[in-house]
């Protein structure tokens, strides 16, 4: 199970009451600064836009391609490490509006890590240091270190250990 904090609605659907969970002006800074770092080629600028204005955490070197959509809610509670890749027009979720309820989690990428284009993360999820994910993979559940996953839903293919083996036996 994610790593997420549960809130029960009892009126409406807990999107019909979204700002009775998150201020309206802040949804609307963070909506323009999202869509300003969506077509910005210019990766420093990026990084820049993301830790200034929805206080993000973004490691040196990170490179957020063009058109990824970061949380318009919650940008606050993603964290990516440094050196890392986040492909085209991937969404990272740290929200969940359902029915009875809404869902809040960090979403945590370590260090080295890259996600392939398309994919999708799903709040209260961590990807380890140097974890490969493959391109449109909706990832709804943690990454360990080192592994290679893909697919919907995401399936881990290798694991680190497992690759290591796998070059031992291509030496001898």
């Amino acid at each position: 199970m994610r790593k997420t904090t549960r809130y029960p609605v009892h009126e409406a659907n807990s999107l019909w009451q979204i700002y009775k969970t998150v201020p309206f002006w802040k949804v609307v800074k963070n909506f323009i600064v999202i869509q300003l770092s969506r077509y910005t080629p210019f990766i420093p600028v990026k990084n820049w836009l993301y830790r200034t204005f929805l206080r993000m955490k973004v490691g040196d070197q990170t490179a957020v391609a063009l058109m990824v959509m970061m949380d318009i809610m919650f940008p606050e509670k993603i964290s990516i490490g440094k050196n890392s890749i986040i492909g085209y027009n991937t969404t990272i979720l740290a929200h969940e509006y359902l029915i009875g309820e809404y869902r809040l989690g960090d979403v945590v990428i370590g260090d080295e890590v890259m996600i392939g284009a398309n994919s999708t993360i799903l709040p209260g999820v961590t990807i380890g240091d140097g974890a490969i994910v493959s391109a449109a993979t909706l990832v709804h559940q943690d990454v360990p270190p080192g592994a290679f996953v893909g697919g919907n839903p995401m399936k881990v293919i290798y694991t680190k250990e497992q690759m290591l083996e796998r070059k031992r036996e291509e030496i001898f």
